[in-house]
Formats: C-alpha cells, structure tokens, sequence
C-alpha cells in the first residue's frame, strides 16, 4: 500500500550540503577526498614530472603535439598536483584546491580527446582519472571545504 503525502508537508532546505552535513558523513567524505588527492597528486607529479624530463623533440614524437606544448602542458600538471595539496594542508587560501582540480579537469579533456582519437583502447584512464578530479573539486567547493587558518 503507498501512502502519498500531500504537497505541504514536503519540506525544502535550500542550504548548501556542507552546512546539513552531519558530522560523520562529512568526516568521512573529508578522508575520501584527501585520499583521492593524495592518489591525483601522485598520477600528476608522475606524469607532469615525466613529460619535462623527457627532451621536447623525444616528446614531439611519441604524441602528435609539439614538444613545447607538452612541456607546458608537464609543468601544469605538476603545479595542479602541488595545487591539489599543499593550500589544502597548510590552509592558506584554500579555495585554490579546487580551483586547481578544475583546471587540471580541463587538460584532462584534452587528454580524452587526444587518446580517443589516437589510442581508443586506453580511453578508460583520462576518464576516471577525470571523474576522481571532477569529485575533488566538487567535494572541495561543496561537500566538505576546508577552512582557512584566519577563519
């Protein structure tokens, strides 16, 4: 038997998540996130780290893009993974955590353009590899920001 409940009774809390978040929810989403941070700066400083190692013209040849590019693109990455933890941790400006993981969601795309045109079979990486970014600038902008040292 289904009961419908009228109209009014239903309540609407425009709040943000963050604020009606109990405390072992949000506890729990904050250990989530800081562990999907750790991982994402590892992935990054890895991959940033190899493409500057490498010289621009052995990088020119193993992608269809120019060397420099990738070199760019390597120096972003690595600064997206410090950007990931260290305003995090030390909560100085902490809001550019997510700030970083947005634009590291940007090169991300790129990078499931580029893979799907040139090697479909290892799509699946750039894409959850995104999704986890995409869930660490969310989560915090959203579900569980950090605060600031002053606050």
């Amino acid at each position: 038997m289904f009961i419908i409940q009228p109209l009014n009774d239903l309540t609407f809390n425009p709040l943000p998540m963050s604020t009606t978040a109990s405390a072992p929810s949000r506890n729990r989403t904050n250990l989530w996130l800081w562990i999907v941070q750790g991982l994402l700066a590892v992935v990054f400083l890895f991959t940033g780290g190899s493409k500057l190692a490498m010289p621009a013209d052995v990088l020119a040849t193993q992608s269809h893009l120019p060397g420099m590019f990738m070199k760019f693109i390597g120096a972003c990455e690595v600064l997206g993974a410090v950007g990931l933890i260290v305003p995090a941790l030390t909560r100085i400006r902490p809001g550019l955590t997510p700030l970083a993981a947005a634009l590291l969601i940007i090169i991300l795309i790129g990078a499931t353009v580029s893979t799907a045109m040139y090697m479909p079979v290892a799509l699946p990486a750039p894409i959850i590899v995104g999704l986890l970014t995409a869930y660490v600038a969310y989560g915090r902008w959203r579900l569980a920001p950090i605060e600031s040292k002053s606050a």
